[in-house]
């Protein structure tokens, strides 16, 4: 897929999340989260820093580390969210962005990384991140069919290794799936999230 595809399907993913985020209540910030040992108000905050690092990738300045801190924490952390939203969907939008080799320091210092490649993975973190949130809440989590596939695409291309065992790995060891599973089950299986996962 191009790098134009990813983004447009990021855009759906980035905007189904955030219309769930949009839902929660600032007493909720403390609920527990599908990723182990994160509050909504952590999970908030990787996801905050994240957008924010992905845009800053996509306008040739994702190589300053500190634009992916997730340590601080936003007075309103529920807007703060919302405007990186904003943020990201913006910058992959913008001109050149689809053409730009991204810097990801997070995922590797050894070199920069094609758009499309680069989108994909935002994007098949927040087709995960809509259903973590959703979890959270104990919300429907209903992502656009035609996000589905793709996402499985790239979350089987995910390697699955000793690197998701490191602390702050994006994802958990891959979990058992069957021939019948589900898109999105099988999705949340091969990042090692539990789709019956329950607070």
């Amino acid at each position: 897929m191009t790098a134009a595809q990813f983004r447009d399907l990021n855009r759906q993913a980035v905007q189904g999340g955030l219309s769930l985020v949009r839902k929660a209540r600032t007493e909720e910030l403390n609920r527990p989260t599908p990723c182990a040992g994160w509050t909504l108000a952590d999970l908030l905050a990787h996801m905050t820093a994240q957008h924010r690092g992905f845009a800053a990738a996509a306008a040739g300045r994702g190589g300053d580390l500190a634009i992916w801190d997730e340590t601080g924490r936003a007075a309103d952390p529920l807007a703060d969210y919302a405007a990186a939203a904003e943020e990201v969907i913006a910058a992959f939008a913008a001109d050149g962005a689809t053409e730009r080799q991204f810097a990801l320091p997070t995922i590797t210092t050894d070199f920069e990384i094609p758009a499309a490649q680069a989108m994909s993975f935002h994007f098949v973190d927040y087709v995960v991140h809509g259903w973590d949130v959703a979890r959270t809440l104990d919300l429907p989590y209903e992502p656009d069919p035609e996000l589905l596939g793709p996402a499985l695409k790239v979350a089987e291309l995910v390697p699955d290794n000793e690197t998701r065992l490191a602390p702050g790995a994006a994802f958990a060891p891959a979990l058992p799936v069957d021939d019948d599973t589900a898109t999105l089950d099988r999705i949340l299986l091969l990042l090692g999230r539990r789709p019956d996962w329950s607070a």
